[in-house]
């Protein structure tokens, strides 16, 4: 199990009654000697150390997040409505795992 759990931000899920997003870092998150991660969790019942879901992000896929969180943001923003002649992006076959 992880090591250490250093809280970095939380804040309220929006539009929901009692949701939180924890923001952590997390080391030796998959025993000794694993790398550390950011750890994304959600918990609509606001127990961010009990999350119902959460993610380990490496901090060498960050930029690559955070690009993707932009794009997201700024094309697909709470104000989207999608186009008609609207298309998927591409399959990048580089990208997953084995």
């Amino acid at each position: 199990m992880a090591k250490t759990h250093t809280e970095i931000k939380l804040f309220h899920l929006y539009g929901t009654k009692d949701g939180v997003v924890s923001v952590a870092h997390i080391t030796e998150p998959y025993g000794e000697g694993s790398e550390p991660v950011v750890s994304i969790g959600v918990s609509l019942k606001g127990n961010p150390l009990e999350p119902e879901w959460k993610v380990h992000i490496p901090y060498e896929n960050i930029d690559d997040l955070i690009e993707a969180l932009e794009i997201a943001k700024n094309e697909f923003g709470k104000d989207y409505v999608p186009k008609d002649n609207a298309t998927p992006l591409d399959y990048d076959e580089t990208i997953g795992g084995d």
